[in-house]
């Protein structure tokens, strides 16, 4: 990944902090901005990949106010909240350029289910980038000459599960001069993957790529199934025996799976409570693994 696109997609993001933030934030060294994965206002700090720093020594280190979190979110949403409030229900808004900012405060019910949020109290703004040609780079993940066959990535949080799951999504859609370009469907539960914003994908996720937003894995498949004739079918984060149900079925009518789990590595896999239905389900017939050493990702495919 270059600096400079980096950089650049820390600076989208800063765009979208209250603007005594956002002065603060500018000062901050290229090389962290470069580094910097979100911002995160309650004490106005930047996660990078050397942890959680503070963005600014000039300005007191407690000063997040209640208004700058309303700033925020008038912003993210074209001061519009109540046009944004089943999301905001759900814990977070997308902005433009696809940047996700999750929210904390006090939830607002209605039979049970969030419908909105109230009293905000604090957020963060993940900075999204793009590894371009990843999978150019990475021919064992996409092999050419062969059909696509249902894939599992497995990685810890932090090391670039959903940024891989793009990356491929964009290029099985694609294709390339060996192999043609396939329909996929994405269910993007929590707004990552396709970054929508206003029914338009922020981030690449390919030509012939549908997108359902804000959707149950479990309500989306059988939508897709039903309504775009997939070929693939991308998801971020199996979390339930559902999911896999949901998976299993388009499986048995042909569609591909692509997907993402929580996991160190394969041995951890194999000790979640999720793992006799994975393994029993027979969906997946690939393991991607990400390990992160000397600041470099690693890739191991292998079997499943």
């Amino acid at each position: 990944m270059e600096m400079s696109y980096a950089i650049g997609r820390y600076e989208q993001a800063a765009e979208l902090l209250p603007a005594r933030w956002q002065q603060a934030a500018r000062r901050v060294p290229d090389f962290r901005k470069a580094q910097a994965e979100e911002f995160r206002l309650r004490a106005m700090t930047l996660v990078t990949t050397e942890g959680e720093l503070f963005v600014s020594d000039e300005l007191p280190r407690q000063s997040v106010t209640q208004s700058d979190l309303e700033q925020l979110c008038d912003t993210v949403t074209g001061y519009s909240r109540y046009a944004a409030s089943e999301s905001m229900g759900k814990g977070y808004l997308v902005g433009r350029g696809g940047f996700r900012v999750g929210l904390c405060g006090t939830v607002v019910l209605r039979d049970g289910v969030g419908v909105n949020l109230r009293d905000i109290s604090s957020a963060s703004v993940r900075i999204s980038r793009q590894a371009a040609g990843l999978c150019r780079d990475m021919t064992q993940l996409l092999p050419e000459g062969e059909s696509f066959q249902s894939t599992l990535i497995a990685a810890p949080p932090g090391a670039g599960k959903t940024t891989l799951l793009r990356e491929m999504v964009a290029a099985l859609s694609n294709g390339s001069e060996e192999r043609a370009p396939l329909r996929v469907g994405i269910v993007d539960e929590r707004g990552e993957l396709a970054g929508m914003y206003r029914g338009v994908p922020q981030l690449d996720v390919g030509f012939h790529t549908d997108v359902l937003d804000s959707c149950p894995k479990t309500l989306g498949i059988p939508m897709l199934m039903r309504s775009a004739n997939p070929q693939v079918i991308a998801v971020d984060e199996i979390t339930t025996a559902e999911d896999l149900t949901a998976m299993a079925a388009a499986a048995n009518c042909g569609v591909a799976l692509l997907a993402t789990i929580h996991a160190l590595d394969e041995e951890e896999l194999r000790r979640k409570p999720l793992y006799p239905v994975l393994a029993a389900s027979q969906v997946f017939r690939r393991l991607i693994t990400i390990s992160v050493e000397a600041g470099q990702r690693r890739y191991q495919v292998r079997p499943l």
